[in-house]
């Protein structure tokens, strides 16, 4: 293995390795794979959904006696002291006007005729758009009828809104996202790297080796779309921020052991091979870790969450391979040079084993390891109050931070008729005897205004619309999904209930038998990799624990934050899913690189003197790796979806939360009490050499 990893290092070698990867990114340009795989995105809450969902089979069927996948735009005008002739006027002209795009939307069926509210303040024009799996064909007659029609006239409001004005805004803020992420996400690594390196220039390197790992992952990523793994907009965002974020950090591992090497080798060949043999082993060993436990996340019946699995996996190890392939051999090409103004030399002073911050931090925890380590898990044991806080209030109409057109229009429709009027709940009634046995039994549900036919029906049955007293996009209006489906098989056995609340339903309660599957799964995968890296098991069941007790801290101080600082409804049901994923993988990322190298030094010197050691050579590059991880993770915050914002959040305050207590603390103080101990069952349990080690050997290279 190791000289496969310091393959890039050598004297021809780097110039094979440089040439591949430009040719690469030429092919891949060339082929515009990173454009397709953003065209490849399903944004759609349907295409979510596994097959075994009972609103996925009542899609099909009412696709089928429909003659196709059909979102319903609703048009409503309001006028609060009550419509006056002109407006009708008004309403009777848009509608000829939004009738003659038809040439251009052939997808779009005619408007109907205005239907009016009991008190005379509120109009509806109804039309139907075709999809065919392409956001354009829902977004782009959204926003044709709106350059039309919405707007204040005078006190006459118009909203475009329904199904289809909801999917056009998703598509909308989704296709913008990865190109203001990525903006973001860059220039503020930039930021950092030369805040951490000191140089004005040598960010450039790191940074060049991220973007060409971007490109290969998109890349990657499409081919992984025409395989059947379904991507969307929030997995293709957390693509981008793991390739940046995984792969800045590696590039600080790797390029902290190449400096201290420069130190003691004129020949930056032979100093870049001891760089990637020493740290090499434990950054792969990393991002297995990372890529196996978001791999894990290909079991979920949540198709948008499985489709994060494979993807998110590959993003990691196309980073892995850019920073430790492209990067090395591009630094070896440019020599000491690109350091400036602190280039390193020869005989020159690097981190000192024996003296500096974090060995000082070390010893001082090292005084009294019992108190630390319980003065510091019980003030994560408070943060983990927050979690009664936790609220899953977040809902489709209130995902957006921004006012978005469709949801104001839900609004304007709530107050006038009944708010599921716009988005009615599909019932597929399969026997055509029982239509108005089934039409009774849902109509006397507490929730449902009124069930009418919708005049599709064909041999697989006859097609319902069940208009709710409540928002169709309120956590309300998806409790009520079970009651309906009760109700509707009392009448009709073989019925089957869809529509926009039931997807939401489905959704959720596939969410949460993921969360209960993935969890423990996840944990066990990580045990073993500890366990086989590290050869024990005492160490790796500590460092677990102190993942997840991180882990449920960082959550319940955001869910406190969310509700008292940002006034969010509540969270996503799949957000503990998500932040508990990336936050153990990643915190199990440090500990790695921390313990790797404890036990590394425990060999020789002993267990306390090991921690030390360990202590002082990685804290300063871990701590900026863990800030320039959670910086990635913060531009989550820019976007204007309120679940990217809160897993943004919370993973960025994770990361910190680790870096600088559990990681640098917590994790210490644990070790340094249990002692050799930790390494159970291995031979290094047995023993302390502490008191016969070489505890005078003098400064040992960072790792």
């Amino acid at each position: 293995m190791t000289r496969f990893l310091t393959l890039p290092a050598g004297r021809r070698a780097k110039w094979i390795v440089f040439a591949v990867w430009i040719v690469a990114i030429f092919a891949v340009s060339a082929a515009q794979l990173p454009s397709k795989f953003s065209a490849a995105e399903k944004n759609e809450s349907t295409s979510f959904l596994p097959g075994s969902a009972e609103s996925t089979k009542a899609l099909a069927v009412t696709k089928r006696l429909q003659g196709g996948e059909r979102a319903a735009t609703v048009i409503v005008y309001q006028r609060r002291e009550g419509l006056a002739a002109a407006d009708r006027a008004r309403i009777a002209a848009d509608v000829r006007r939004l009738d003659a795009t038809g040439p251009e939307f052939p997808q779009a069926t005619r408007f109907s005729a205005p239907t009016l509210s009991q008190d005379g303040s509120t109009a509806l024009i109804v039309n139907s758009l075709k999809g065919n799996g392409k956001g354009s064909t829902i977004r782009d007659p959204v926003e044709r009828y709106r350059s039309l029609v919405s707007g204040d006239r005078g006190g006459l409001v118009v909203k475009v809104t329904g199904p289809a004005g909801f999917s056009a805004d998703a598509i909308k803020v989704f296709e913008g996202i990865n190109g203001t992420l990525i903006g973001a996400a860059v220039l503020l690594v930039l930021v950092l790297l030369i805040i951490i390196y000191r140089s004005p220039f040598f960010w450039f390197f790191p940074l060049l080796a991220v973007g060409f790992g971007e490109l290969v992952s998109r890349a990657a990523g499409y081919g992984l779309t025409q395989l059947g793994v379904t991507v969307n907009g929030q997995s293709s965002s957390i693509l981008s921020v793991l390739v940046l974020g995984a792969g800045t950090d590696y590039a600080l591992l790797l390029v902290a052991r190449y400096r201290e090497e420069l130190r003691h080798e004129e020949d930056r060949h032979v100093a870049m091979a001891r760089a990637l043999s020493t740290a090499g082993p434990a950054i792969v060993a990393s991002a297995l870790t990372v890529s196996i436990g978001l791999l894990s996340l290909s079991l979920a019946k949540v198709n948008g969450t499985s489709g994060l699995g494979p993807i998110g996996a590959m993003g990691i190890l196309v980073a892995l391979v850019s920073q430790m392939t492209f990067l090395p051999a591009l630094l070896v090409i440019v020599g000491r040079r690109p350091f400036w103004p602190y280039v390193p030399h020869v005989g020159d002073r690097g981190t000192d084993a024996t003296h500096g911050a974090w060995r000082r931090i070390g010893e001082r925890v090292a005084a009294r390891p019992g108190r630390v380590a319980l003065a510091t898990t019980a003030l994560l044991a408070v943060m983990c109050f927050g979690l009664l806080n936790f609220s899953d209030g977040l809902t489709q109409s209130s995902s957006f931070r921004d006012r978005v057109e469709s949801v104001d229009g839900q609004k304007l429709i709530a107050a006038a008729f009944p708010a599921g009027a716009s988005a009615p709940t599909d019932i597929v009634v399969r026997d055509a005897a029982r239509v108005a046995a089934v039409v009774a039994a849902v109509q006397r549900v507490d929730g449902v205004a009124q069930v009418r036919p919708t005049g599709a029906r064909g041999p697989e049955g006859t097609l319902l619309a069940a208009a709710l007293t409540v928002d169709p996009y309120a956590k309300q209006a998806y409790d009520l999904v079970p009651k309906i489906r009760a109700a509707a098989r009392s009448a009709d056995p073989r019925a089957l209930v869809g529509g926009p609340s039931a997807v939401e339903h489905d959704l959720r309660a596939a969410s949460a038998q993921d969360t209960r599957l993935l969890v423990p799964l996840t944990l066990l995968i990580v045990f073993v990799i500890l366990g086989l890296l590290l050869r024990a098991i005492v160490a790796p069941l500590l460092l677990i624990a102190t993942v997840v007790l991180s882990f449920a801290a960082s959550l319940g101080l955001s869910a406190l934050v969310f509700d008292v600082i940002f006034g969010f409804p509540g969270s996503d049901p799949s957000l503990p899913l998500f932040a508990f994923i990336f936050l153990v993988a990643l915190g199990v990322d440090y500990n790695i690189f921390l313990m790797a190298r404890v036990r590394e030094e425990a060999m020789r010197l002993g267990t306390r003197e090991g921690m030390l050691r360990g202590l002082a050579v990685t804290g300063g590059v871990i701590t900026s790796a863990g800030i320039v991880l959670a910086g990635t993770f913060s531009v989550l915050a820019v976007l204007p979806l309120v679940f990217l914002t809160e897993l943004g959040f919370t993973i960025a305050f994770g990361v910190l939360l680790d870096t600088f207590l559990v990681r640098s603390v917590l994790v210490p103080a644990l070790v340094l009490r249990i002692g050799p101990r930790a390494w159970w069952p291995s031979a290094l349990a047995g023993e302390d050499r502490g008191a016969t080690g070489r505890a005078g050997s003098g400064p040992v290279p960072t790792g």
